[in-house]
């Protein structure tokens, strides 16, 4: 009679673990990283709070010449507005660029702050479906472009 080991009871396999993600999936993952800094900040708002995102900040000391970190409060803007129909409407941006969800649709119409945490979570689901890639991969090449001037 043999004992099966703890090992033998495994599927074992030869996978490695990607050293890096493709640059569209870590665009998508910048874009999703935002989109959940505006449902924190919709949530913290819905309740009258605040919200902002810890940084570290490194510097060097004039007098004494050592470099220094320093822990900062960044401040996450808003990606809603109050549109000309007087409804609430968010755009969706990809650092300063705002994205075309659609041809010629730069918003998604919102209607009350209820609804805005329900409409990024669909925003979210969109991106991580890969439905806005065309529209990254857009965004992303005019701000590299920026850059290289």
């Amino acid at each position: 009679m043999t004992t099966a080991t703890a090992l033998s009871t495994l599927k074992l396999t030869d996978a490695r673990k990607p050293t890096q993600a493709s640059p569209q999936v870590q665009r998508r993952n910048k874009l999703i990283r935002r989109i959940w800094q505006q449902t924190e900040l919709a949530r913290a708002h819905a309740s009258g709070g605040q919200f902002t995102i810890k940084r570290f900040r490194t510097f060097t000391d004039v007098t004494t010449g050592a470099r220094k970190q320093i822990e900062t409060d960044v401040r996450v803007k808003p990606w809603w507005f109050t549109a000309a129909n007087g409804k609430l409407a968010i755009s969706v941006r990809y650092g300063s660029r705002v994205l075309e969800i659609a041809p010629k649709k730069l918003a998604v119409e919102v209607g009350t702050e209820r609804d805005l945490i329900a409409v990024l979570d669909t925003i979210k689901a969109a991106v991580t479906a890969g439905e806005l890639d065309a529209q990254i991969e857009s965004a992303a090449t005019i701000l590299r472009a920026a850059f290289a001037k």
